[in-house]
């Protein structure tokens, strides 16, 4: 599930009715909420504020300056996302004209379940959309399925939405993904041409770092949030070793 940065933490709820629209253990053992408040909807973990549909600025970014970088040309392009969350990601991605298909990894069951109710308005009830496909697993056991798969597949752009960032996993098996093994993993899912993009609640050298020993280029793009450090959008090309 996509987490938000820990300093939200002290969220302020605006004015407005505030309703509390479902509550339950979710599978990393903690306090699962979905409030609406006003016309938003928000999600918090243990009291602490995850997210809201209020903005999702850097999630989009993260998509479309992934959909921007492939080459010129090309078309029917699969997305993986990893993380539903409000389904801005997922959104941005199905808006997109040079898209085909996108698959979504998401940890939490209730997560998906509240896309189906009012959550769903938010980003236009993306699972339902023929090209969109939600799988409910944790995403560092669906990417080893996927790479051990006979015909593995292979993404044009792949985002991970799925932690606060390499430096705060939701999970703690997460921490692989920012890993040199878990690196190669990825770039063995990408397509030729392909895109890997990570969204972090603030810069991380030791990560970019790893980044550039592992690929051939690497952007670092700043999203400015309304309040605190920029958000930060880590895109990944060329993988060494690759064909």
């Amino acid at each position: 599930m996509e987490q938000r940065r820990p300093e939200r933490a002290a969220y302020t709820v605006p004015e407005g009715e505030t309703v509390t629209l479902d509550r339950v253990t979710g599978e990393t053992g903690g306090d699962l909420v979905l409030r609406r408040v006003g016309a938003h909807y928000e999600i918090y973990s243990n009291g602490v504020f995850l997210m809201d549909t209020r903005d999702g600025t850097s999630e989009r970014e993260m998509v479309r300056t992934g959909l921007a970088a492939l080459p010129r040309g090309r078309s029917l392009s699969r997305v993986l996302i990893g993380g539903l969350g409000v389904g801005f990601s997922a959104r941005e991605a199905l808006d997109h004209p040079r898209v085909a298909r996108v698959d979504v990894v998401e940890l939490e069951p209730r997560v998906i379940a509240w896309h189906d109710g009012e959550l769903g308005e938010a980003a236009g009830y993306v699972h339902r959309d023929p090209r969109c496909r939600v799988h409910n697993a944790d995403i560092v056991r669906w990417l080893d399925d996927a790479r051990a798969a006979p015909d593995p597949p292979r993404y044009d752009v792949i985002c991970l939405d799925t932690d606060n960032g390499p430096d705060w996993t939701v999970v703690e098996g997460n921490g692989r993904l920012y890993e040199d093994a878990g690196l190669e993993g990825l770039g063995e899912l990408m397509a030729p041409g392909g895109l890997l993009a990570f969204w972090s609640a603030n810069a991380a050298p030791a990560f970019e770092r790893a980044l550039r020993g592992r690929f051939a280029s690497v952007e670092v793009v700043e999203v400015p949030v309304a309040r605190g450090v920029p958000d930060v959008v880590y895109l990944a090309r060329g993988p060494h070793g690759a064909a």
